[in-house]
């Protein structure tokens, strides 16, 4: 074998692996055995520890990956701007929802946890910025409403146990410019 091919072999290993976690955890929490994950990947678990020689640098790599996934479904270009804003902080919404214990498993005080966070937050806080500007200046979303605003509201209504949908809606009619 070759390296490229070796390579090109790890490559599609690795991604194997952060499927196979992304759904164990969803399944079974941030503290599931690490050999589900290598089963449901059909990869050992040497295979799996030469990836990711740790959980933490699996977990990780599944959150990394999740938020890229979000920032990535925000609809930059439509054509109803206040609709696409809403649409993303739905999907923020249930993404804090779902993913809340796989974030709070990485709290490491004596860790980098801290830089990570930061890293992902400045991404949410870009995209939801990226996405109001365009509802503001479509005259979807008042002048004084801020991302953070936003951000934070839709991460209460994530926490609250209520109807998200329901709750997003109530949100959008008190931002609109009317």
């Amino acid at each position: 074998m070759t390296a490229r091919a070796r390579r090109a072999d790890a490559r599609d290993n690795q991604a194997l692996l952060l499927a196979a976690a992304k759904e164990v955890f969803a399944e079974d929490g941030p503290d599931a055995p690490l050999d589900h994950v290598a089963r449901r990947a059909g990869v050992g678990n040497a295979t799996m520890y030469r990836h990711f020689p740790n959980r933490r640098e699996l977990v990780v790599a599944v959150y990394a990956d999740e938020v890229a996934e979000l920032r990535s479904r925000a609809d930059l270009d439509a054509d109803d701007a206040g609709e696409a804003l809403f649409a993303w902080l739905g999907l923020f919404v249930e993404h804090v929802r779902t993913k809340r214990a796989l974030a709070l498993s990485l709290a490491d005080p004596a860790g980098d946890h801290e830089s990570l966070f930061a890293g992902w937050h400045a991404a949410m806080n870009t995209t939801a910025a990226t996405l109001l500007g365009r509802a503001r200046a479509a005259g979807a979303v008042a002048p004084d409403v801020t991302e953070l605003d936003l951000l934070l509201l839709a991460t209460g209504i994530a926490l609250s146990g209520g109807e998200p949908s329901r709750l997003l809606t109530l949100v959008r009619r008190g931002a609109s410019a009317r």
